[in-house]
């Protein structure tokens, strides 16, 4: 707050002149360390309510795992997308073996509609929950749990994802970002093995 002092040491001088009087200007900084804390509180309020959004990502094992302790998933249900070059992406269904390799891009016409046809009835349940949620107005703890279970049941799809040299950091992340947008919780990110690696020799990436 601004206050406007007079100086009181203004006197007459010589034939009756008035000597003018000079004005201070005395600047009160009480309100503005007032404003300060508020403001300081309502930063580390509003901080610790933001939380970090991560992606959970599957990452294989350094350890030796024995076969019976191994997931063994059917070959119906996997898929294998060996990432190249010039936003390409290459898939093959099942067995490394005598697979049938085909080129795609990340357009919402390419691997989206891929795993949206490769999850179709894990993503008919997963609405279904949705329209529940909302007609019996489910609890947001219930509907994740739920949720969780469908998109791990037996009849998803895994998905194996595999980055070639050529491959940038942005066609890895927009291949998670489909892994989310489709709804498919069982994938990992895995080297590129050598039988893998001759299915691709050639190919335009």
């Amino acid at each position: 707050m601004a206050e406007i002092s007079q100086d009181q040491g203004s006197h007459k001088k010589g034939k009756g002149k008035k000597r003018s009087k000079k004005l201070s200007t005395r600047i009160d900084l009480t309100p503005m360390v007032d404003l300060g804390f508020l403001l300081i509180t309502f930063f580390m309020l509003a901080t610790t309510l933001i939380k970090p959004q991560t992606m959970e990502i599957t990452m294989p094992s350094n350890k030796d795992v024995t076969e019976d302790n191994q997931t063994v998933a059917k070959a119906s249900q996997a898929v294998t997308l060996i990432l190249g070059g010039k936003d390409k992406v290459f898939y093959y269904f099942g067995k490394t073996e005598g697979a049938q390799l085909t080129a795609t891009d990340y357009s919402a016409g390419g691997l989206r509609k891929l795993l949206l046809q490769k999850n179709f009835s894990i993503i008919k349940q997963v609405e279904d929950l949705k329209s529940e949620k909302t007609k019996t107005r489910m609890k947001d703890e219930v509907y994740k749990s739920q949720l969780s279970k469908i998109k791990s049941g037996k009849n998803a799809p895994v998905v194996r994802i595999m980055a070639t040299d050529k491959a940038s950091y942005k066609n890895l992340v927009d291949a998670l970002d489909e892994m989310n947008i489709c709804y498919i919780s069982r994938y990992a990110i895995v080297d590129i093995d050598a039988a893998d690696q001759a299915l691709i020799a050639g190919k335009d990436i």
